[in-house]
């Protein structure tokens, strides 16, 4: 059986892509390859795609990967009905109830009480203060 898949060249830090058909049961990067149909450049965005070759080896039933399928589907080359898409993954935390959003609110509740000694100790203070300069002013006379 034969995948159209993507086969990666270039450098460090700097892929381009040859499209290629090749036995699907071989690595990528054996070398094997029956055709090249195109190349990209994702860094540029730059595609290079021989149509009529992708439509000859896709009614022949070589089967795109799904990146390479999202590519020529893109580009408006029509794909088989057998072929069936991937379906999109969804991210999920593995931990839901962990998370600060899913714990209950505790807030509400820490705010009365640190309210309530900060209301306590004002009116200590102010009767204090008060009663001090009634003692000095009987001294003085």
């Amino acid at each position: 059986m034969l995948a159209i898949r993507m086969q990666r060249n270039g450098r460090a830090h700097l892929p381009v892509y040859r499209i290629v058909v090749q036995e699907s049961q071989r690595h990528p990067l054996s070398g094997r390859v029956v055709a090249e149909v195109g190349s990209y450049n994702p860094a540029t965005k730059a595609l290079v795609l021989n149509k009529e070759l992708v439509e000859k080896y896709l009614k022949n039933g070589a089967h795109p990967s799904s990146r390479v399928a999202f590519i020529l589907k893109k580009n408006g080359v029509k794909l088989p009905k057998w072929y069936k898409e991937a379906p999109k993954k969804s991210a999920k935390a593995k931990h839901a109830d962990k998370l600060r959003k899913n714990q209950p609110k505790e807030e509400a509740s820490a705010e009365a009480p640190a309210e309530a000694p900060a209301a306590e100790e004002t009116p200590a203070e102010a009767p204090a203060e008060t009663e001090a300069p009634a003692e000095e002013a009987p001294a003085a006379e």
